[in-house]
């Protein structure tokens, strides 16, 4: 994923997400995907709606690709867990993660309990993943 670009960092970009030059001035893609133009379901829709509904889509996108960046890293964590005989959990990092989590969805307007929940599955998915790689080393 690219880094994220100008002084004022606003928010992450993606590969595959074309942003044009400001609100429509164009259509925008995302990994084929285009917008501005009605689809099928879009057709008698408020324009409104189809942009709402078109800024999720660019939001979901991102989360994905985000998503996609941080399990590149807890990759390489695990692998460098497995090759020092460290555990594949670490409760007390993922209570510092949690209570962090926590508050920056609370400074943000987001329900502390979702982030909390949507945390704890990234830690299950990571943690699974790491008891993968620790098992594929002692093989």
């Amino acid at each position: 994923m690219p880094p994220l670009r100008g002084p004022a960092r606003r928010g992450p970009t993606c590969r595959g997400l074309d942003r044009g030059h400001g609100e429509g001035s164009g259509p925008h893609t995302i990994a084929g995907m285009t917008r501005g133009e009605p689809s099928g379901t879009d057709a008698g829709m408020p324009p409104e709606l189809i942009r709402l509904r078109s800024s999720i889509d660019n939001i979901d996108a991102a989360l994905v690709h985000l998503l996609a960046e941080r399990f590149k890293a807890t990759q390489q964590v695990g692998e460098l867990k497995a090759a020092q005989g460290l555990p594949p959990a670490d409760a007390a990092r993922e209570e510092r993660q949690i209570a962090r989590l926590r508050a920056l969805a609370h400074d943000a307007g987001l329900d502390p309990q979702f982030a909390e929940k949507f945390l704890n599955f990234i830690i299950a998915e990571v943690i699974r993943h790491h008891e993968a790689i620790a098992a594929d080393s002692t093989d």
